[in-house]
């Protein structure tokens, strides 16, 4: 099973600390390298994690507030500088075409990008794994994503070894669910093969608590939200449109999850944030806080 990479790279909320930077998720899986946000300073992020930018495959841009892509104009001049060949594609909601365009021409960008303004639904999909977003609910145009692997028909190796079945075009057939006829023996795919499940993960970062989250995140293995106050600061995090801990850990509850990571974390908590996983996990249990650097691999 090909493994899914999370590289946290901010972790603040609007305003970085010395521990958080703004918020930046990579998502790594095959070829593909998927950034969720591009807070100020990621490109440095990338670097003191020893990770190339080059490699970028995507953006999904949650919102155009800055604190999730001030970092943009420098990812950009950084990956033209260093002669990146592939088309960048760049999601997000309405007027990302705009402000996109905006700051190429503010900074003299040449980079080819292919930018898509989505809204709800399916926005991409191949062989191995499709996107989803749904809106949020955050004073402006803002998606939540959810990165879905898809079941997979596998091959049983010991079964296939045992019936000394050649490595020829047979295989192939049996892994698409077709039989096939050695001699007289007719093999149906079931008897050699097992389904292998699919993963997913759902990203919602700036909103206020609302249906949709719950809906995109449905049976997650991996839900990722943010958490920027407390329950005692509920009426603040109305105000700002943002969420309480206890609040991510309901939308995790409800959407029946197996994980949640929380992020977007306030920096009156930088010092202890122990008070935000505590509320949480009084609601969900299996929760945990993300630092900048931490790898998550699923």
């Amino acid at each position: 099973m090909e493994k899914i990479k999370i590289t946290f790279l901010g972790t603040s909320s609007s305003i970085p600390t010395r521990k958080r930077n703004h918020s930046a998720i990579l998502l790594s899986y095959k070829n593909e390298n998927i950034l969720i946000d591009c807070g100020e300073g990621t490109q440095r992020q990338f670097s003191i994690a020893d990770l190339s930018p080059t490699k970028l495959t995507k953006i999904l841009i949650t919102h155009w507030h800055g604190d999730h892509i001030l970092g943009l104009p420098g990812l950009c001049q950084t990956l033209a500088m260093n002669g990146y060949s592939k088309t960048l594609e760049i999601y997000g909601p309405k007027k990302t075409r705009t402000y996109l365009s905006l700051l190429k021409q503010l900074i003299k960008i040449h980079l080819r990008t292919s930018v898509e303004e989505i809204s709800s639904g399916k926005f991409f999909e191949n062989s191995d794994f499709y996107l989803e977003s749904l809106p949020m609910k955050h004073g402006t145009p803002t998606l939540a994503y959810s990165f879905i692997v898809k079941d997979k028909l596998r091959l049983d190796k010991d079964k296939i070894k045992k019936l000394k079945l050649p490595n020829s075009p047979l295989l192939k057939k049996l892994q698409n669910g077709e039989g096939i006829i050695i001699g007289d023996k007719k093999i149906r795919a079931k008897e050699v093969s097992y389904m292998e499940k699919g993963r997913k993960i759902t990203f919602v970062l700036d909103t206020l608590i609302n249906d949709n989250a719950v809906k995109l995140a449905k049976n997650s293995d991996l839900l990722i939200c943010e958490s920027s106050f407390s329950k005692k600061e509920e009426k603040l995090a109305e105000e700002y449109l943002h969420l309480t801990a206890e609040q991510s850990a309901t939308i995790a509850k409800k959407a029946k999850v197996k994980s949640l990571i929380l992020t977007h974390l306030s920096r009156r908590y930088d010092r202890n944030p122990e008070p935000i996983l505590e509320e949480a996990k009084k609601i969900f249990k299996n929760t945990s806080l993300a630092k900048d650097f931490d790898v998550i691999e699923l």
